[in-house]
Protein backbone atom coordinates (compact mmCIF):
# COMPACT_ATOMS: atom_id res chain seq x y z
CA UNK A 1 0.00 0.00 0.00
CA UNK A 2 2.61 2.29 0.88
CA UNK A 3 4.43 1.75 -2.26
CA UNK A 4 1.80 2.39 -4.02
CA UNK A 5 1.26 5.69 -2.96
CA UNK A 6 4.75 6.50 -3.28
CA UNK A 7 4.76 5.70 -7.09
CA UNK A 8 1.10 7.45 -7.22
CA UNK A 9 2.68 10.90 -5.79
CA UNK A 10 6.37 10.31 -7.36
CA UNK A 11 3.50 10.15 -11.11
CA UNK A 12 1.95 13.26 -9.62
CA UNK A 13 5.67 14.86 -8.95
CA UNK A 14 6.87 14.05 -12.87
CA UNK A 15 3.60 15.24 -14.06
CA UNK A 16 3.70 18.55 -12.27
CA UNK A 17 7.50 18.85 -13.01
CA UNK A 18 6.96 18.25 -16.74
CA UNK A 19 4.33 20.91 -16.87
CA UNK A 20 6.71 23.18 -15.23
CA UNK A 21 9.25 22.36 -17.82
CA UNK A 22 6.83 22.94 -21.10
CA UNK A 23 5.86 26.20 -19.33
CA UNK A 24 9.75 27.44 -19.23
CA UNK A 25 10.52 26.32 -22.37
CA UNK A 26 7.02 28.34 -24.02
CA UNK A 27 8.38 31.19 -21.98
CA UNK A 28 11.86 31.31 -23.90
CA UNK A 29 10.12 30.84 -27.20
CA UNK A 30 8.01 33.55 -26.52
CA UNK A 31 11.09 35.84 -25.16
CA UNK A 32 12.83 34.97 -28.23
CA UNK A 33 10.13 36.43 -30.28
CA UNK A 34 10.18 39.85 -28.50
CA UNK A 35 7.51 39.38 -26.25
CA UNK A 36 6.89 39.62 -22.57
CA UNK A 37 7.04 35.97 -20.98
CA UNK A 38 4.45 34.69 -19.29
CA UNK A 39 6.48 33.97 -16.04
CA UNK A 40 7.63 36.74 -15.00
CA UNK A 41 11.47 36.79 -13.66
CA UNK A 42 13.27 39.85 -12.53
CA UNK A 43 15.94 41.02 -9.89
CA UNK A 44 15.87 42.41 -6.65
CA UNK A 45 17.40 45.63 -7.87
CA UNK A 46 17.31 49.89 -6.69
CA UNK A 47 17.86 52.64 -9.40
CA UNK A 48 18.71 56.17 -9.01
CA UNK A 49 15.72 57.29 -11.06
CA UNK A 50 12.13 56.11 -12.22
CA UNK A 51 11.95 54.21 -14.99
CA UNK A 52 10.53 54.76 -18.29
CA UNK A 53 7.30 53.05 -19.08
CA UNK A 54 8.58 50.34 -21.37
CA UNK A 55 11.23 48.96 -18.20
CA UNK A 56 8.51 48.85 -15.35
CA UNK A 57 8.85 45.78 -13.82
CA UNK A 58 5.25 44.77 -13.09
CA UNK A 59 6.02 42.48 -10.26
CA UNK A 60 4.03 39.23 -10.95
CA UNK A 61 4.13 37.58 -7.39
CA UNK A 62 3.28 33.69 -8.13
CA UNK A 63 0.77 31.48 -6.81
CA UNK A 64 2.15 28.50 -7.95
CA UNK A 65 4.41 27.93 -4.35
CA UNK A 66 1.09 28.29 -2.25
CA UNK A 67 -0.93 25.99 -4.96
CA UNK A 68 1.40 23.24 -3.31
CA UNK A 69 1.87 23.92 -0.05
CA UNK A 70 -1.12 24.29 2.47
CA UNK A 71 -1.70 27.95 3.84
CA UNK A 72 -1.78 27.04 7.91
CA UNK A 73 -4.72 29.20 9.88
CA UNK A 74 -2.76 32.19 11.52
CA UNK A 75 -6.20 33.45 12.87
CA UNK A 76 -5.60 36.97 11.09
CA UNK A 77 -8.91 38.72 11.75
CA UNK A 78 -8.04 41.54 8.69
CA UNK A 79 -10.58 41.85 5.98
CA UNK A 80 -7.46 41.89 3.84
CA UNK A 81 -3.87 40.46 3.99
CA UNK A 82 -1.30 39.60 1.33
CA UNK A 83 2.48 37.90 2.34
CA UNK A 84 4.94 38.05 -0.45
CA UNK A 85 8.61 36.87 -1.30
CA UNK A 86 10.02 39.38 -3.32
CA UNK A 87 12.68 38.00 -4.72
CA UNK A 88 11.21 34.62 -5.35
CA UNK A 89 8.21 36.27 -6.54
CA UNK A 90 6.09 34.23 -4.71
CA UNK A 91 3.31 34.77 -2.48
CA UNK A 92 3.30 33.03 0.72
CA UNK A 93 0.04 33.62 2.68
CA UNK A 94 -3.13 35.76 1.48
CA UNK A 95 -6.90 36.39 2.20
CA UNK A 96 -9.08 38.23 0.16
CA UNK A 97 -5.81 40.21 -1.89
CA UNK A 98 -7.63 41.74 -4.56
CA UNK A 99 -10.99 44.04 -3.11
CA UNK A 100 -10.66 47.20 -3.23
CA UNK A 101 -10.72 48.47 0.22
CA UNK A 102 -10.26 51.95 1.68
CA UNK A 103 -6.47 51.98 2.31
CA UNK A 104 -6.38 55.15 4.91
CA UNK A 105 -2.41 56.54 4.81
CA UNK A 106 -1.27 53.48 2.78
CA UNK A 107 -2.55 56.06 0.05
CA UNK A 108 0.64 58.42 1.04
CA UNK A 109 3.37 55.82 -0.72
CA UNK A 110 1.24 56.54 -4.05
CA UNK A 111 1.69 60.49 -2.60
CA UNK A 112 5.54 60.25 -2.47
CA UNK A 113 6.09 58.65 -6.08
CA UNK A 114 4.37 61.58 -7.72
CA UNK A 115 5.64 63.75 -5.87
CA UNK A 116 9.05 63.04 -6.46
CA UNK A 117 8.44 62.47 -10.28
CA UNK A 118 7.00 66.05 -10.76
CA UNK A 119 9.75 67.75 -8.58
CA UNK A 120 12.75 65.93 -9.92
CA UNK A 121 14.74 66.54 -7.38
CA UNK A 122 14.37 65.26 -3.63
CA UNK A 123 16.14 69.22 -3.24
CA UNK A 124 13.22 71.39 -4.93
CA UNK A 125 11.82 73.87 -2.90
CA UNK A 126 8.05 73.92 -1.68
CA UNK A 127 5.98 76.68 -0.46
CA UNK A 128 3.33 75.42 1.61
CA UNK A 129 -0.26 76.69 0.74
CA UNK A 130 -2.99 77.83 3.21
CA UNK A 131 -5.20 75.25 2.11
CA UNK A 132 -2.87 72.68 3.06
CA UNK A 133 -2.94 73.54 6.79
CA UNK A 134 -6.57 73.19 6.74
CA UNK A 135 -6.58 69.22 6.81
CA UNK A 136 -6.44 67.46 10.10
CA UNK A 137 -5.71 65.32 11.82
CA UNK A 138 -2.01 63.75 11.86
CA UNK A 139 -0.36 67.00 10.42
CA UNK A 140 3.42 67.77 10.57
CA UNK A 141 2.26 71.24 11.89
CA UNK A 142 3.15 73.01 8.61
CA UNK A 143 2.14 76.75 8.28
CA UNK A 144 1.03 78.74 5.27
CA UNK A 145 4.11 80.49 3.59
CA UNK A 146 6.66 78.26 4.77
CA UNK A 147 9.02 76.58 2.70
CA UNK A 148 10.59 73.43 2.66
CA UNK A 149 12.26 70.79 0.14
CA UNK A 150 10.51 68.07 -0.62
CA UNK A 151 12.80 65.71 1.12
CA UNK A 152 11.79 67.60 4.01
CA UNK A 153 7.79 67.11 3.31
CA UNK A 154 8.28 63.01 2.78
CA UNK A 155 9.80 62.65 6.36
CA UNK A 156 7.07 64.77 7.18
CA UNK A 157 4.57 62.53 5.17
CA UNK A 158 6.12 59.21 6.42
CA UNK A 159 7.33 59.44 9.68
CA UNK A 160 4.45 60.40 11.40
CA UNK A 161 2.10 60.47 8.31
CA UNK A 162 1.31 64.44 7.88
CA UNK A 163 -1.92 65.31 5.83
CA UNK A 164 -0.66 68.64 5.86
CA UNK A 165 2.52 67.26 4.31
CA UNK A 166 0.47 65.03 1.46
CA UNK A 167 -1.54 68.44 0.44
CA UNK A 168 1.50 70.66 0.32
CA UNK A 169 2.80 67.73 -2.34
CA UNK A 170 -0.03 67.64 -3.93
CA UNK A 171 -0.79 71.36 -4.57
CA UNK A 172 2.35 72.86 -4.16
CA UNK A 173 4.31 71.74 -7.24
CA UNK A 174 1.46 71.20 -9.55
CA UNK A 175 -2.51 71.57 -9.70
CA UNK A 176 -4.15 69.42 -7.06
CA UNK A 177 -6.50 68.32 -9.40
CA UNK A 178 -3.70 67.03 -12.20
CA UNK A 179 -1.29 65.64 -9.23
CA UNK A 180 -4.90 63.23 -8.54
CA UNK A 181 -5.34 62.58 -12.00
CA UNK A 182 -1.05 61.57 -11.81
CA UNK A 183 -1.59 59.41 -8.86
CA UNK A 184 -4.51 57.43 -10.80
CA UNK A 185 -2.34 57.18 -13.95
CA UNK A 186 0.79 55.48 -11.97
CA UNK A 187 -1.52 53.10 -10.91
CA UNK A 188 -2.47 52.26 -14.19
CA UNK A 189 0.97 52.65 -16.00
CA UNK A 190 2.60 50.41 -13.18
CA UNK A 191 -0.11 47.06 -13.26
CA UNK A 192 -2.25 48.09 -10.08
CA UNK A 193 -5.89 46.72 -11.39
CA UNK A 194 -8.05 47.50 -8.46
CA UNK A 195 -6.79 51.39 -7.25
CA UNK A 196 -8.21 54.24 -7.58
CA UNK A 197 -7.15 57.96 -5.43
CA UNK A 198 -9.07 60.33 -4.95
CA UNK A 199 -7.29 62.59 -2.37
CA UNK A 200 -3.31 62.08 -1.48
CA UNK A 201 -3.78 61.21 2.21
CA UNK A 202 -5.98 58.48 2.47
CA UNK A 203 -8.84 59.92 4.44
CA UNK A 204 -12.33 58.50 3.97
CA UNK A 205 -13.44 59.31 0.62
CA UNK A 206 -16.41 57.52 -1.73
CA UNK A 207 -14.52 55.43 -4.59
CA UNK A 208 -11.10 55.81 -2.95
CA UNK A 209 -9.48 52.17 -2.33
CA UNK A 210 -6.77 49.86 -3.13
CA UNK A 211 -6.82 46.32 -2.93
CA UNK A 212 -3.47 44.27 -0.91
CA UNK A 213 -1.88 43.21 -3.66
CA UNK A 214 -2.03 46.25 -5.10
CA UNK A 215 -0.31 47.54 -1.82
CA UNK A 216 2.25 45.02 -2.56
CA UNK A 217 3.04 45.42 -5.48
CA UNK A 218 3.46 49.52 -4.75
CA UNK A 219 5.63 49.12 -2.14
CA UNK A 220 7.92 46.74 -4.16
CA UNK A 221 8.12 49.03 -7.17
CA UNK A 222 9.03 51.62 -4.53
CA UNK A 223 11.89 50.08 -3.05
CA UNK A 224 13.23 49.26 -6.10
CA UNK A 225 12.61 52.51 -8.35
CA UNK A 226 13.00 54.70 -5.39
CA UNK A 227 15.77 53.78 -2.83
CA UNK A 228 15.33 57.10 -1.47
CA UNK A 229 12.28 57.47 -0.73
CA UNK A 230 11.69 53.83 1.14
CA UNK A 231 15.12 55.22 3.09
CA UNK A 232 13.08 58.18 4.58
CA UNK A 233 10.30 55.89 5.50
CA UNK A 234 12.44 53.96 7.48
CA UNK A 235 13.96 56.87 9.22
CA UNK A 236 13.54 55.85 12.91
CA UNK A 237 13.37 59.50 14.07
CA UNK A 238 14.51 62.90 13.04
CA UNK A 239 14.72 66.58 13.89
CA UNK A 240 14.42 68.95 10.72
CA UNK A 241 16.62 72.16 11.83
CA UNK A 242 15.03 75.29 11.38
CA UNK A 243 15.66 77.85 8.59
CA UNK A 244 15.39 81.14 6.96
CA UNK A 245 12.32 79.20 5.22
CA UNK A 246 10.72 76.93 8.19
CA UNK A 247 10.73 76.31 11.89
CA UNK A 248 12.64 73.31 13.12
CA UNK A 249 9.94 69.88 13.25
CA UNK A 250 11.17 67.38 15.38
CA UNK A 251 9.55 63.94 13.78
CA UNK A 252 9.51 60.23 15.33
CA UNK A 253 8.21 57.44 13.04
CA UNK A 254 4.77 55.85 14.21
CA UNK A 255 5.67 52.81 12.48
CA UNK A 256 6.61 50.69 15.60
CA UNK A 257 7.57 47.77 13.69
CA UNK A 258 11.03 49.80 12.84
CA UNK A 259 11.54 49.69 16.65
CA UNK A 260 10.33 46.23 17.88
CA UNK A 261 10.59 44.00 15.02
CA UNK A 262 14.08 42.60 13.84
CA UNK A 263 14.73 43.51 10.19
CA UNK A 264 11.62 45.85 9.45
CA UNK A 265 12.88 48.34 7.00
CA UNK A 266 9.54 50.16 6.70
CA UNK A 267 6.82 51.38 5.26
CA UNK A 268 3.50 52.30 6.68
CA UNK A 269 0.86 52.48 8.62
CA UNK A 270 -3.09 53.90 8.69
CA UNK A 271 -6.18 54.28 10.26
CA UNK A 272 -9.36 56.00 9.39
CA UNK A 273 -13.03 54.95 10.17
CA UNK A 274 -13.72 53.30 7.40
CA UNK A 275 -10.50 51.46 6.30
CA UNK A 276 -9.44 50.45 10.18
CA UNK A 277 -6.19 49.60 11.38
CA UNK A 278 -3.94 49.00 8.11
CA UNK A 279 -0.43 47.67 7.75
CA UNK A 280 2.12 47.82 5.75
CA UNK A 281 5.82 46.66 6.35
CA UNK A 282 9.01 45.50 4.54
CA UNK A 283 11.55 43.15 6.02
CA UNK A 284 14.84 41.80 5.39
CA UNK A 285 16.39 39.18 7.33
CA UNK A 286 19.11 36.59 6.07
CA UNK A 287 18.89 38.03 2.66
CA UNK A 288 15.19 37.38 1.95
CA UNK A 289 13.03 40.82 1.23
CA UNK A 290 9.08 39.89 2.80
CA UNK A 291 6.21 42.31 2.06
CA UNK A 292 3.35 42.14 4.14
CA UNK A 293 -0.08 43.89 3.70
CA UNK A 294 -2.68 43.86 6.47
CA UNK A 295 -6.23 45.65 5.62
CA UNK A 296 -9.12 47.02 8.29
CA UNK A 297 -7.52 44.66 10.86
CA UNK A 298 -9.42 46.50 13.95
CA UNK A 299 -7.01 47.07 16.67
CA UNK A 300 -4.42 44.73 16.10
CA UNK A 301 -3.22 45.44 12.23
CA UNK A 302 0.93 45.39 13.25
CA UNK A 303 0.19 42.44 15.63
CA UNK A 304 -0.75 40.44 12.36
CA UNK A 305 1.45 41.97 10.40
CA UNK A 306 4.42 40.22 12.97
CA UNK A 307 2.68 37.24 12.69
CA UNK A 308 3.22 37.01 8.89
CA UNK A 309 6.18 38.10 8.58
CA UNK A 310 7.49 35.58 11.43
CA UNK A 311 5.73 32.81 9.15
CA UNK A 312 7.24 34.18 5.86
CA UNK A 313 10.88 33.99 7.59
CA UNK A 314 9.85 30.21 8.71
CA UNK A 315 9.19 28.98 5.31
CA UNK A 316 11.17 28.98 2.13
CA UNK A 317 9.24 29.05 -1.22
CA UNK A 318 11.07 27.07 -2.97
CA UNK A 319 10.01 24.23 -5.87
CA UNK A 320 12.33 21.32 -4.66
CA UNK A 321 11.40 18.66 -7.32
CA UNK A 322 9.89 16.21 -6.85
CA UNK A 323 8.92 15.33 -3.58
CA UNK A 324 9.59 18.56 -1.45
CA UNK A 325 5.98 20.21 -3.52
CA UNK A 326 4.40 17.86 -0.79
CA UNK A 327 5.40 19.66 2.76
CA UNK A 328 6.07 23.33 3.47
CA UNK A 329 9.76 23.44 4.39
CA UNK A 330 10.77 25.20 7.49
Amino acid sequence: MRGRRRRHRDRIAIALLGVVVVMAVLAGLVSLSGRHSPIAVAYHTSAATAPQPATYDHFDFSMLWLAVHRQPNLNIPAQAAYLVDVDARSVLWMKDPDTSRAPASLTKVMTAIVAVDDAGSLDKVVTVPAAATQIVPSLMGLTAGERLTVRDLLYGLFLISGNDAAETLAQGIVPRDRFIRQMNQKAKSIGLTNTHYVDPSGLDAAGHGMSAHDIAHLAAYLDKYYPAVAAIAATKDITLPATDTHKAFPLENINRMLWTYPGVTGLKTGLTDDAGGCWLATATRNGRHLIVVVLNDRGRSWVDAATLLDYGFAVKPTLDFPLGWFSSPA
